[in-house]
């Protein structure tokens, strides 16, 4: 088991392509609030709702103080399709090779249909002003998560 981030702990800065061009790093994020959720696949139903959800709750996300950002393994090529179809107000980042899943703990063994393989488990995480990990959410079911990153928001 990788060691992953605690809360309280600061998160190492990485830097990622991203779907609205050039690359983003999440220092470019200090002194902001930043829900960070990573996502199994583009074009997926669940994946689709989630992405979604942030997007229809995107301004009172940015009126408390925060940015969103997606993370999966999918292409910026993927990203640019998803971000069309849905009207995403937020980038999405590509890990292609897993790296900033990994640091996060997120990229697990799974199970599906009996086959066991290696993908991103759906998780969210809320990184404070200063860097550091205020809240997370691991294993999130779709409904009625992004409610719950709101309300968190709030504290």
């Amino acid at each position: 088991m990788t060691k992953t981030i605690e809360i309280g702990q600061e998160v190492p800065d990485f830097t990622l392509p991203a779907s609205t061009g050039g690359e983003i790093s999440l220092s470019d994020y200090r002194g902001r609030r930043v829900l960070l959720y990573f996502y199994p696949k583009n074009m997926t139903p669940a994946c689709t709702q989630e992405a979604c959800a942030f997007r229809d709750a995107h301004d009172e996300i940015s009126a408390r103080g925060a940015a969103v950002l997606g993370i999966s393994m999918d292409s910026l090529a993927s990203h640019g399709k998803f971000t069309e179809k849905n009207s995403l107000p937020f980038p999405l980042l590509s890990d292609e090779d897993h790296r900033v899943c990994e640091m996060f703990g997120v990229w697990q063994l799974k199970k599906l249909y009996g086959k066991e393989f290696m993908g991103i488990v759906r998780s969210t995480f809320l990184i404070d002003e200063q860097g550091k990990l205020a809240a997370q959410w691991r294993k999130v079911r779709v409904k009625g998560h992004v409610e719950a990153t709101l309300e968190e928001l709030v504290k």
